[in-house]
């Protein structure tokens, strides 16, 4: 019998790359004789990510409209028409030479060249759209493709309704069950049984705004027993450390990234977070109360929309992104309520889907036909 292949395309950030990995590590669990390529952008993130978790990725040439007046995006603007034939020639003989049953695209730049050229050589395609606002690349790409597996209600805005599958966004499996990591989690970040413990994710990349802000107010944190886990960003680690040195925090730990994840979840009392929808479908599985800073650099933005989700239905609290310095006092605020942070945690977990990833999967090896 033939091996099942599927192409998963897409990247750029955490939010696109970690759910492709879910979906292929949920394809491998399901059929371990089954072979993944990945394909995404030169230079961006998954070239380095896809690699680590043990999967073969292809790279295109490939970038996206830049929306910037600057000189340096207008020459970029310029070459995107050649850069953008060139990977369209490069994803087909990619597609031709692996041979695909199915094609699955997750969103950033290598989605739209390859799902494209899926479409022209005929390999059914799936899309897997994390956000409540939909972009314009899956917006074209949906025209052809069969199904699209997404995280919100009320996507009929953007997609055909008979094409729409609710699933929720797929996330790691390791913060199913965090209960049972309590004392390696306490192990790992050094905790006291005494601490309260806020966890702060400005994304994979970092948020400037929101180390900015926990910076200008730190100093409530002096003398309370809070321990501060701040993800910081790789960009920003050597600046956050060297205030760190200049100013007493004991209870303040910065990492550029937090590999362990699930521990961070396990062992967190409250989340301040960007509202990515992959931070989104993470904190709802985890069951976690959260501050929510929507990043106001997405295109439509949706991560306002995303966490208005949650908002709407008191499973999160919304601060926006010019009032990160008031992030420290509105945490401690609400680690003293436990009541409203009891709620707000129940809310949230009820909004969690733990199956999605094997129900998206269930869909991609429907289209193996």
């Amino acid at each position: 019998m033939p091996k099942f292949k599927v192409v998963i395309s897409g990247g750029g950030t955490g939010g696109h790359i970690y759910p492709a990995i879910a979906i292929a590590k949920q394809i491998l669990e399901e059929d371990n004789n089954a072979k993944i390529l990945f394909v995404g952008a030169n230079g961006r993130m998954e070239m380095e990510k896809i690699p680590e978790e043990g999967f073969q990725i292809v790279g295109l040439d490939v970038v996206g409209i830049q929306r910037s007046l600057s000189l340096g995006s207008l020459i970029k603007n310029l070459k995107f028409p050649f850069l953008l034939l060139n990977s369209l020639t490069h994803a087909k003989k990619i597609l031709v030479d692996f041979n695909p049953n199915v094609v699955v695209g997750v969103g950033g730049y290598a989605s739209g060249p390859t799902l494209r050229m899926a479409h022209k050589l005929g390999i059914p395609t799936l899309i897997q759209e994390q956000n409540s606002f939909a972009g314009l690349t899956n917006k074209w790409l949906s025209k052809k493709t069969l199904k699209i597996c997404v995280a919100y209600d009320n996507m009929e805005r953007f997609f055909e309704p008979n094409k729409i599958i609710l699933t929720g966004n797929p996330v790691r499996k390791d913060i199913e069950n965090l209960s049972s990591k309590v004392k390696e989690a306490n192990k790992y970040f050094n905790i006291k049984n005494s601490e309260k413990v806020i966890l702060v994710l400005g994304g994979s990349l970092g948020a400037k705004s929101i180390n900015e802000g926990i910076m200008k107010s730190a100093d409530y944190l002096s003398n309370k027993p809070v321990k501060l886990i701040w993800q910081v960003g790789k960009r920003y680690i050597e600046n956050i450390q060297n205030w760190l040195s200049n100013n007493n925090f004991e209870n303040i730990q910065v990492m550029p990234f937090i590999k362990r994840m699930d521990l961070a979840y396990c062992i967190s009392d409250l989340i301040i977070s960007r509202a990515g929808a992959l931070s989104i479908s993470e904190l709802t599985l985890a069951g976690k109360p959260s501050i929510l800073v929507p990043s106001p650099n997405v295109s439509e933005d949706h991560q306002t929309k995303n966490a208005m989700s949650l908002v709407k239905k008191s499973a999160a609290i919304l601060i926006k992104d010019h009032q990160t310095d008031q992030l420290i006092t509105k945490a401690m605020n609400l680690l003293e309520d436990e009541k409203l942070l009891l709620t707000i945690s129940k809310n949230a977990r009820s909004l969690g889907k733990p199956n999605a990833t094997r129900d998206i999967v269930k869909e991609i090896f429907k289209l193996n036909i």
